[in-house]
């Protein structure tokens, strides 16, 4: 199989330019996501050249990184989630447009898909047009780090319920019967949903309990194998298994709403801060580690082909253009604070690839015509405006901020850029990082 130190030193390499990825990333708002499946399509064209490629084989891989780092990347959000008496309106309305932001797309990309793909039922379109439906929070949280504080928890609590409900969605949809009544659907929805929420009260206090009575050294990764565990489990009894990490996350961050009067008595605050210091850290740097390989992994599985298809492309930016549009309307209603920069920030990415993979091992339903680059395409174009408005928003020109050297000494010009960062940033926020 080739020398296991060239492996090492593969990896070992993959994730130090990860890490400068990300500083650049922070710099100039180019989503790091694009620069690692640019990694990964460069390792495939090593590998293609030296007739290696064919013996990789991708599909297990990209589903075990997904599904992992789906609960990292939740578990990452749920421990920034501060619940205050005074964000209760901003949760819902994230909430809504979140749930409205689905709906709409899914039922508008449904239609354009059986316009592309005249021979395509309404179900089968459905269940295509969910993972294009849903936003990334792998993408959004490290991107959003430079927004005002309200703006940010907007998109963390977003991108985050449009993961949970879209997943939720999707998994129903496979497992219904095309000829299902959408009532039935729905009514095992609210069902599902209930006993997760239930399930998940449980086992968040007793895992935060847990939590703060274990004496070993050994600790965070134990707390993480349940929750995989539990995430595990619930998928195989087809719960909405994002539902107990979410919780678990939210309840530990804000133990003093969720430990009150009598079960005061069960939570010692000062035991478990360091712990949940120490937590939060792991969880962060666990999140970026599988990020950066399930998308480095995704470039390397890319077909080249699909982006010089000029009909793929004219439909992807189809698809784009409906993504955008269900989105204002839904930010206009519901969120008229929210609309810029937030309107741009949706991009498509993890989830988005993993449900495809689900799709492609199903049997059931099936677009025979349907090409990868409807799917690349729009998970390219969504990071790159969302790159964009992010630079506009922080009042810099494109130009400046991609091809502008970074000084090695501070100048005006510097001072200039770190006040108008600080105008449009909270401290916090740009030193979170």
């Amino acid at each position: 199989m080739g020398n296991p130190y060239l492996l090492i030193m593969s990896i070992a390499g993959i994730i130090i330019l990860s890490f400068f990825f990300n500083i650049l990333a922070k710099k100039t708002n180019i989503p790091s996501v694009l620069m690692l499946i640019g990694l990964g399509m460069g390792l495939k064209a090593i590998l293609d050249a030296y007739g290696l490629s064919d013996d990789l084989k991708f599909d297990s891989l990209l589903e075990i990184l997904g599904n992992v780092g789906l609960v990292m990347i939740v578990l990452e959000a749920a421990l920034d989630l501060k619940l205050e008496k005074q964000k209760t309106g901003l949760i819902l309305r994230s909430l809504v447009v979140a749930l409205v932001g689905i709906g709409g797309s899914m039922f508008a990309l449904a239609g354009f898909f059986m316009y592309i793909f005249p021979s395509t039922d309404l179900y089968t379109a459905v269940v295509y047009a969910i993972p294009l439906s849903i936003m990334s929070s792998a993408i959004i949280i490290p991107s959003v780090g430079r927004l005002t504080g309200s703006k940010k928890e907007f998109m963390i609590y977003e991108s985050t319920f449009s993961d949970i409900l879209g997943i939720m969605i999707f998994y129903f949809m496979i497992g219904a019967d095309g000829g299902a009544g959408g009532g039935s659907i729905v009514l095992e929805i609210v069902l599902n949903i209930g006993v997760t929420i239930l399930l998940s009260v449980v086992v968040a206090y007793g895992l935060v309990y847990l939590f703060q009575h274990l004496q070993m050294q050994v600790k965070l990764f134990l707390v993480i194998g349940v929750l995989l565990l539990l995430f595990a489990v619930g998928k195989y009894f087809h719960l909405s298994s994002l539902l107990i990490i979410l919780a678990f996350g939210v309840v530990l961050n804000n133990t003093d709403v969720f430990f009150r009067g009598r079960l005061s008595n069960l939570f010692d605050s000062e035991k478990v801060k360091p712990i949940l210091h120490d937590f939060h850290n792991l969880t962060l740097e666990s999140a970026f580690l599988i990020r950066t390989f399930f998308f480095v992994v995704f470039g390397l599985s890319i077909t080249l082909s699909s982006l010089a298809n000029w009909q793929v492309a004219v439909n992807s930016f189809g698809i784009v253009a409906i993504l955008y549009i269900v989105r204002y309307v839904a930010l206009r209603i519901f969120a008229k604070e929210n609309l810029l920069p937030e309107l741009f920030i949706a991009p498509r990415g993890l989830i988005t690839v993993l449900l495809f993979f689900v799709l492609a091992k199903d049997g059931t339903t099936h677009i025979e015509a349907f090409d990868s680059g409807l799917l690349l395409y729009p998970i390219l174009i969504t990071s790159i405006i969302m790159m964009i408005s992010l630079i506009s928003y922080r009042g810099e020109k494109i130009t400046d901020v991609l091809f502008h050297t970074v000084p090695l000494f501070k100048t005006d010009k510097s001072e200039d850029l770190d006040s108008r960062i600080s105008e449009n940033t909270e401290k916090q926020d740009f030193d979170g990082f």
